[in-house]
């Protein structure tokens, strides 16, 4: 492992710039930036979803794997010609979306955010990922992005729907289907 922050606070950042591996400096609200900060709140929403007590195993473990794909692929970013995230790990990822996704009856109609708290946040989660990943989509409009970090954030957003699903059963039993007669006003 690199360097170890012995203090929290550097005032380096005062500036409005920021350091990526290999000292370079670049501005906080750079494309890169803006793409790290949005994998590194992905990562921060699916530990909101672990948090909640009673999840099944199989889904902790899953996301907890996630979790360190996710610091691979933030490494990535922040270390430009580095290589860490591999098409093995959405392979990996592909895998457990089926293996979540057979036992689940098919969607016949959209359905709503939520279905208990685990449910709720990995729906949050879920979108959350989606804008990662656009926010590594307008990086790599300015800069070369290995498409391996693109594809695992689609998958992981597909992964993370089936997952709330899979919650909002195990929590309360059903999913909340999008009902297009609630009689809107004219």
């Amino acid at each position: 492992m690199g360097n170890r922050l012995s203090r929290i606070y550097t005032r380096t950042g005062d500036d409005g710039t920021t350091g990526l591996a290999g000292n370079q400096r670049i501005p906080k609200d750079s494309p890169r930036i803006e793409a790290i900060g949005a994998v590194d709140e992905l990562n921060s929403a699916i530990a909101v979803v672990l948090a909640v007590d009673g999840l099944p195993q199989d889904v902790t473990r899953c996301l907890t794997e996630v979790q360190h794909d996710l610091f691979d692929l933030g490494g990535e970013l922040s270390m430009p010609g580095h290589c860490l995230v591999s098409e093995a790990q959405t392979t990996r990822l592909e895998q457990a979306l089926d293996g979540f996704n057979d036992p689940l009856p098919p969607l016949k109609e959209f359905i709503l955010p939520g279905g208990g708290p685990a449910a709720a946040a990995c729906h949050l989660a879920r979108a959350i990922a989606r804008r990662a990943e656009r926010r590594l989509w307008s990086l790599a409009r300015v800069e070369a992005v290995p498409p391996a970090l693109t594809t695992y954030l689609n998958r992981l957003s597909d992964l993370l729907f089936v997952l709330a699903r899979v919650l909002a059963r195990h929590e309360r039993g059903a999913e909340v289907a999008w009902r297009t007669d609630r009689g809107r006003g004219t």
